[in-house]
């Protein structure tokens, strides 16, 4: 963030925002800025002045004239006072994780002739990043430059704006203060926590990228599979005559474009499928678990997609999502009030869902897990990270066994159709789990609260 504020007119305080159009002129605009010490002295004097009136005193009156004065004119001083001040501010990271900090420094810049007054500089942060950090400073010299930098961290993830940075200038005596603010803020990415995976080895290495599909390439071969429709301005030289013969329209070679593993990633945000509250809610286990599984997949070269329950696809134009934009969009995804995955499953039914399809799911009936085991088909690789969500809240043991047994037989029925599940309680690690997502069972997967 750089802002620099146009100098303030004549009898006008010194501005300290960009493109702000604040500017407070005149005494009685400044008056206004007096701090409790110069309205004390100000009601002091006028008091005096009354009292030697009535009294007919005339030292008394001197007294209370000065009383009157210094006040007025220290708002006059800082009225007067004429500088220019440029702003800059940068996070380190500008993205960071769920409960970890990041440092936040500003450079203020006294671009202007003469020197600066006593400073005291606020920045303004949102509840979730803690106070508002305050700052003093005596004298900034002409084109002199002053740094300060304070740490900042939020336990919720989100976006949330820093800034804008405040200004309050005063006079030696703290009298009277006057405020002026930059109108630029930056912002703080809080993504979900990650936790490391080890590597397991998933399957789903010839899902094609771009136009290209495996299904292509083992039943057409290579040649079918890389051609497409002439258009207008192709080289004729890349006729493709044997798919032209066989279509009956003019084909051309595609440019040769790599094949490379495909995710998609579905993360099961209903409200009703989860419980409790705040950070330690299922829910927030959700979106973290499906940040470590994209990040790590995305690493090992998978190109991701990023489903909700509701079918949503949660990619910037239905882009393959990069390591950055899926924590970017997990830092704000919210829970739903839908009431069913139906609009998942038909989405991925009907997209031709191919490679691996990595489910983070809440609590499921029976009516739901049928409609996923249908999604296990031929050589797809089918990994659920099944939540039982009741074990994130207190209830009776009658409930606890009833909503014991429906997860068991969730997790059965998706287990026999061929779907990889992790099943998950409260207190479970994804990263104890993760390896049953290769399809063997590890020693140190053993599903058991960490």
């Amino acid at each position: 963030m750089r802002a620099v504020p146009r100098d303030a007119g004549a009898g006008a305080p010194a501005a300290c925002g960009a493109n702000t159009g604040v500017a407070v002129s005149g005494l009685r605009a400044s008056l206004s800025g007096l701090t409790t010490r110069g309205r004390c002295l100000l009601a002091s004097g006028i008091a005096l002045v009354l009292c030697s009136l009535v009294l007919g005193q005339r030292d008394l009156l001197r007294a209370a004239v000065f009383l009157v004065a210094l006040p007025v004119a220290a708002a006059w001083l800082v009225s007067r006072t004429r500088y220019r001040l440029a702003c800059h501010r940068s996070l380190d990271p500008p993205r960071v994780e769920a409960g970890r900090s990041a440092t936040v420094r500003i450079s203020l810049d006294n671009v202007s002739r003469l020197p600066s007054g006593v400073l005291l500089m606020e920045d303004a942060l949102p509840y979730s990043l803690g106070g508002r950090p305050r700052f003093v400073l005596d004298k900034i010299e002409p084109r002199g430059v002053r740094e300060v930098s304070y740490p900042i961290s939020s336990d919720v993830r989100g976006r949330f704006p820093v800034g804008p940075l405040s200004v309050r200038l005063t006079d030696p005596f703290g009298l009277c203060e006057l405020t002026r603010s930059f109108a630029t803020t930056d912002e703080l990415v809080v993504t979900p926590v990650i936790s490391q995976l080890p590597p397991v080895r998933l399957g789903g290495d010839w899902a094609g990228g771009g136009e290209a599909a495996s299904r292509s390439v083992s039943t057409s071969g290579t040649d079918d599979a890389a051609t497409r429709e002439y258009r207008h301005g192709d080289d004729l030289r890349k006729v493709h005559w044997r798919s032209t013969a066989r279509v009956g329209e003019l084909m051309v070679r595609r440019e040769e474009q790599p094949f490379q593993s495909r995710a998609t990633l579905l993360l099961d945000g209903r409200a009703a499928a989860h419980r409790g509250d705040g950070p330690a809610s299922s829910f927030e286990w959700s979106v973290s678990a499906i940040a470590s599984v994209g990040v790590a997949l995305s690493r090992a070269g998978f190109a991701l997609s990023l489903l909700r329950d509701s079918g949503e696809e949660l990619s910037p134009m239905g882009l393959p999502l990069t390591e950055g934009l899926l924590l970017d969009a997990l830092a704000t995804v919210p829970a739903t009030r839908a009431g069913s995955i139906d609009g998942a499953v038909e989405r991925l039914r009907g997209g031709g869902m191919g490679g691996v399809l990595v489910a983070v799911l809440g609590a499921l009936d029976l009516q739901d897990a049928e409609q996923l085991s249908r999604l296990r088909t031929g050589n797809n690789v089918c990994v659920g990270v099944v939540l039982d969500a009741d074990s994130w809240a207190p209830v009776s043991p009658r409930a606890r066994a009833a909503a014991v047994q429906q997860h068991e037989q969730v997790v059965t029925l998706l287990r026999a159709t061929g779907w990889r599940v992790l099943p998950v309680a409260h207190g479970t690690t994804l990263a104890s789990l993760w390896p049953l997502a290769g399809g063997r069972l590890s020693a140190t997967a053993s599903g058991s609260p960490a």
